[in-house]
């Protein structure tokens, strides 16, 4: 072959720069599993119980109001041909495992309290999740939301977290596997920076591995969207956290409520947030840090089945908007709010999966398109195998049924 430039090592070494780069900004999409929510409860009502407690009670829900496949597809508006499959998964999720991810808050589901009154429910805390976890009655994901760094309670976050470590220390003598903090009410990557620099301190005071306190921001500001400049503001929020970031969560009634929207179109599936949910998307891609939605306020207000129902299909609706939009978790209030958070993503991993798994098998078996049907691209495939890893992972699908490549 005749070359007109006899040499383009040059730009070979340039090109190779640029791309380990932008391998370093963006290595790829996080390892393992993703749970499918987040459980928030109050610290001060939070027992070594709490998660097989919602279980049980979602479990009572689920057979009382839909008994059988038939009202289970009408309360979740279901396709017939998988109401009862789903129904029957998602009544062993409910007994087996009903929450996980738990996440014990000091903030505002919690409140601002007397210190000595905080104090004395860390105690109880570090008692309830050491028991829980001596009975392996944790969940897969747990952990606690302190208060935000950017309405005054800083020190009272730092406070409250030092104690609780402290005490789980040495009433345990390690910090179970798992453990996440959340960092709420984000309006500053410099916040975000402080923050680390205290998990730094606290690792060395407790003895820690360096860098094992890993945490969670809440994207809840219009100041974390755009900066004081006009800036995408949340690259800067992951590179103040200094590899510690795990995850982004969405916090829709903050947020909506800082732009002015009025309370009744304060909700999940706002236009305004989805245009915050977008560019979460397009800051975080490929860069390992998890995006997870907000919750549905609405709860039922006693057990009667109009109030179950309607706030069933509520929440249902919103999970499937978050589905669609390519956010696989969420949070969840109340135990009513699981039986439709596993029917919605149980159904949305379960419909059309025979024709994803014969996609993803023709494409490295190298069958021709015409027996799917589709041309499929590599990364269209990749996101069906991440689709089918998250069906099982969440219980929805056997790992039997999965293409063994």
């Amino acid at each position: 072959m005749n070359l007109s430039v006899s040499s383009y090592d040059d730009l070979s070494d340039r090109i190779a720069a640029v791309r380990d780069e932008h391998g370093e900004r963006r290595p790829g999409g996080a390892d393992g599993r993703q749970p499918v929510h987040t459980v928030y409860v109050p610290a001060d009502r939070f027992s070594r119980s709490t998660p097989a407690e919602f279980g049980a009670e979602a479990l009572r829900l689920l057979n009382t109001h839909t008994p059988g496949a038939g009202s289970f597809g009408a309360a979740f508006g279901l396709d017939p041909e998988i109401a009862g499959l789903v129904r029957e998964r998602v009544a062993a999720k409910l007994a087996a495992e009903p929450v996980e991810d738990v996440r014990i808050d000091f903030e505002d589901g919690y409140g601002v309290r007397p210190d000595a009154e905080e104090d004395g429910h860390i105690e109880q805390v570090v008692e309830a999740v050491a028991a829980a976890y001596q009975v392996k009655g944790l969940p897969h994901y747990w952990g606690v939301r302190v208060k935000s760094f950017a309405d005054g309670g800083h020190e009272r976050s730092m406070r409250t977290l030092d104690g609780f470590l402290t005490a789980l220390r040495d009433r345990l003598g390690r910090l179970p596997g798992g453990f996440t903090i959340t960092f709420p009410k984000v309006v500053a990557a410099e916040h975000v920076a402080l923050f680390t620099e205290w998990l730094d301190r606290l690792e060395t005071a407790l003895g820690l591995p360096s860098g094992i306190l890993r945490f969670e921001v809440q994207v809840e500001t219009p100041d974390a969207i755009l900066d004081g400049e006009g800036r995408t503001g949340l690259r800067a929020i992951a590179d103040a956290a200094a590899g510690r970031l795990t995850a982004a969560h969405f916090g829709v009634y903050d947020y909506t409520a800082a732009l002015g929207l009025p309370p009744h179109e304060q909700r999940l599936d706002h236009p305004a947030c989805d245009f915050a949910r977008h560019v979460m998307q397009v800051s975080f891609a490929g860069t390992g840090v998890r995006l997870s939605d907000g919750s549905t306020n609405v709860i039922p207000r006693n057990d009667g089945p109009d109030e179950v129902n309607a706030a069933w299909a509520t929440h249902a609706a919103h999970v499937r908007h978050s589905l669609s939009h390519g956010f696989y978790q969420g949070w969840d209030l109340h135990p009513a709010h699981l039986p439709s958070r596993y029917a919605a993503v149980y159904a949305f991993h379960l419909s059309g999966v025979d024709d994803v798994i014969g996609r993803v098998r023709a494409w490295h078996e190298q069958a021709s398109s015409e027996a799917t049907g589709v041309l499929d691209e590599p990364a269209t495939i990749k996101a069906l195998t991440s689709r089918l890893r998250r069906a099982v992972d969440c219980g929805a699908l056997d790992e039997s049924v999965l293409p063994a490549s």
